[in-house]
């Protein structure tokens, strides 16, 4: 592991310090290895559960489970008696092979509580038992959804895959001539599924969260064949945003191999005339915003709040 950076607040260099070298940590399953992808996605939900459940005791809100356009979600409602207007979708990261919207609802608990909004965390599918179409379509279900029950703005926000997934959505939205979301926040999306980018070998050996070969390869194939890795919906960064894309935040770390997924779906964006903002963050490791055990800290406080304010101000009448 290289030396942790010197340029980050205390709780990241604790965090630096005790983070296990992942060449060392178990690598993924077979692509299709449906039984073997449970017994993973089981074990990585079991400590995440707890963070939730932790979290949970502090939230004077409401949690209700219900569907929305036949897909399971989880709504996090603020205690405010005065609801914000609108409600801004989660959608989930982990490979598009991991995790419950439960079990990562400590991601989505500091927005609800930051802007006084409903959050809704979809349940969508999990590769490999099924395949990226799928994915999608849960994610514009619940958008459509959304837009039919509250008549009021609508944005969506993820995490690594789960950004990837909500810029593919409002592409679909958008070649389907679907009303868009209003904005989009993406932490430290997983824009390019296939080994691809200056920062996946400049940082190979920096990441504390992955190694590609051992962590990222098998779920990409679990996601999707080979030969639609560079599909735009699969893919953003290959899209083509010119035809019109909401205003689109994104965020991400100097220590992720994902850093240059981030800044070409940047200048993709800008170059096609579309309205985006590229928030990147000294040292700071994957999808660092909201974690459980560093959510006091400078950095992530700082995210938090510049997250919160993009979607408040995208969601205003």
């Amino acid at each position: 592991m290289p030396k942790p950076p010197e340029t980050v607040s205390a709780p990241w260099r604790a965090y630096y310090a005790a983070a296990p070298d992942p060449a060392r940590t178990p690598a993924t399953p077979a692509p299709d290895d449906i039984a073997g992808w449970a017994r993973t996605r089981a074990a990585v939900d079991a400590p995440m559960l707890l963070a939730t459940a932790e979290a949970l005791k502090g939230f004077a809100g409401h949690v209700i489970d219900r569907m929305i356009g036949d897909v399971p979600v989880i709504e996090l409602h603020p205690a405010t008696k005065i609801r914000a207007r609108g409600a801004i979708v989660y959608v989930h990261g982990g490979a598009y092979t991991l995790y419950s919207a439960r079990a990562r609802l400590t991601s989505a608990l500091p927005i609800v509580e930051r802007t006084g909004t409903q959050v809704i965390a979809v349940d969508y599918t999990l590769a490999p038992a099924a395949r990226w179409p799928v994915a999608i379509d849960h994610v514009v279900a619940v958008v459509e959804g959304l837009y039919r029950e509250t008549r009021g703005p609508v944005a969506i926000y993820g995490d690594s895959a789960g950004g990837a997934l909500a810029v593919a959505a409002a592409l679909r939205m958008r070649d389907r001539g679907l009303k868009l979301p209003e904005a989009l926040v993406l932490w430290s999306p997983w824009s390019d599924i296939a080994d691809v980018g200056d920062s996946y070998v400049t940082l190979a050996d920096a990441d504390t969260s992955y190694r590609y070969d051992r962590h990222l390869a098998n779920a990409a194939l679990a996601y999707a064949d080979r030969e639609w890795h560079r599909d735009p919906l699969v893919s953003p960064v290959y899209a083509d945003f010119a035809p019109g894309f909401p205003p689109t935040l994104i965020q991400g770390g100097t220590r992720e191999i994902f850093l240059s997924n981030f800044v070409r779906l940047y200048r993709a964006l800008v170059d096609a005339g579309q309205p985006a903002v590229l928030d990147l963050y000294e040292g700071m490791p994957h999808a660092f915003q909201a974690h459980p055990a560093q959510l006091d800290s400078p950095e992530s406080r700082t995210a938090l709040d510049t997250t919160a304010k993009f979607l408040a101000d995208h969601l205003r009448p």
